[in-house]
């Protein structure tokens, strides 16, 4: 974990709130995909956690959503703007489990830790599955950048506006290695009950610290309860205890 100064070179909206913003820096600590980073904002007491969606080089891609005064405030932000970023935080996937035809799940924000993890997967020679979780078409975002990647990718939408109608489960493929998720709570629960195989999920939750100081985000597994910011936010399917 360090503390580090970045400088922003690109903050574009993509789709509805959701906006991406690419920063230079040094980008060292970050090692694994499903890994975050927490943003320093001037004014405000807490960081952001921002999961990280790309990282090549000295150049960081964070992909947001504006759910608050703080994001808000990010989305304003112009090129050259200099920000501090803890980099380093959180475990990230183990990709040593994925099998030859990994599946990739991600709903919302949940998308953005999904496309480092596709490079990496590619990489290793896998052939990758991408399920995109959203309610509108007006919300949709990174569908061509994974098809780009060579991704068998699949869109669903809640209210049918683009791709599949209704929610991811309704478009998982009929084979797959072992799965990887990111999303929101619900869809969790609907998709541990649907994956036929093994698989990690990455957790989104409101962070005091980000480094497990305060015990503030914490889920329930068999070995007691882990911290999403320290201990996490990946955990595996076969440890989670999942409340009703």
């Amino acid at each position: 974990m360090q503390d580090t100064g970045f400088t922003i070179i690109e903050n574009k909206r993509l789709a509805k709130d959701v906006y991406r913003m690419i920063l230079s820096g040094d980008t060292s600590a970050i090692k694994n995909a499903g890994e975050f980073v927490n943003i320093r904002l001037d004014g405000f007491y807490l960081r952001r956690p921002i999961s990280v969606c790309d990282v090549e080089g000295d150049k960081l891609t964070l992909i947001y959503k504006v759910v608050g005064k703080g994001t808000e405030v990010m989305s304003d932000m112009a090129q050259g703007t200099e920000l501090m970023l803890l980099t380093g935080l959180g475990n990230g996937y183990d990709l040593s489990l994925s099998g030859d035809s990994p599946l990739l799940v991600g709903g919302g924000v949940g998308v953005p830790p999904m496309y480092l993890l596709a490079k990496r997967l590619l990489a290793q020679g896998k052939r990758v599955s991408v399920v995109l979780g959203f309610n509108t078409a007006d919300e949709v975002f990174y569908e061509d950048e994974f098809k780009a990647l060579g991704c068998d990718v699949t869109v669903t939408t809640v209210d049918g506006s683009r791709g599949v109608k209704g929610f991811v489960t309704d478009a998982l493929p009929e084979s797959y290695s072992y799965f990887y998720t990111c999303g929101p709570m619900p869809m969790f629960k609907a998709l541990n009950k649907a994956v036929k195989t093994s698989g990690q999920f990455s957790f989104e939750e409101r962070m005091g610290c980000g480094f497990g100081a305060c015990m503030g985000c914490s889920c329930k597994t068999l070995t007691g309860n882990k911290r999403i910011c320290k201990d996490g936010p990946v955990l595996k399917k076969e440890e989670i205890i999942w409340a009703d």
